[in-house]
């Protein structure tokens, strides 16, 4: 917010400083709202499991398909900080384990590490 501010002050020309600003403030209410509501970041991270296809090869409950680990209550074998680390290279942390290494923004890789750490 003091990036936003600065930009609101220092920018004399107009309606570009206002632009900028709008873009600015866009960004952190995208990435910051989950970071501040777990409950939103947890629903996000659901949409991101489900947008990603993970349920081709994992199980949540009834939905899903069999072929890798269930991950109905993984949330209790592992912390968030695990799954960070986990969707970032999960060759890196187990590398015989045949689970792919997903195109996911950081953003992306927390709301799912949040989502995957609530499965209780």
């Amino acid at each position: 917010m003091q990036i936003l501010a600065r930009m609101i002050r220092t920018n004399d020309s107009g309606l570009g400083g206002t632009v900028a600003a709008g873009i600015v403030l866009a960004a952190l209410l995208v990435t910051g709202c989950a970071a501040h509501d777990p409950d939103a970041a947890v629903a996000r991270g659901g949409q991101v499991f489900r947008d990603q296809g993970c349920y081709g090869c994992h199980t949540v409950g009834a939905t899903g398909t069999p072929i890798a680990t269930d991950l109905t209550r993984i949330g209790a074998k592992h912390d968030e900080a695990y799954f960070v680390q986990w969707l970032r290279d999960p060759s890196q942390q187990k590398p015989h384990q045949h689970m792919p290494k997903i195109a996911l923004t950081d953003g992306e890789v927390r709301v799912l590490a949040a989502y995957l750490s609530s499965l209780r």
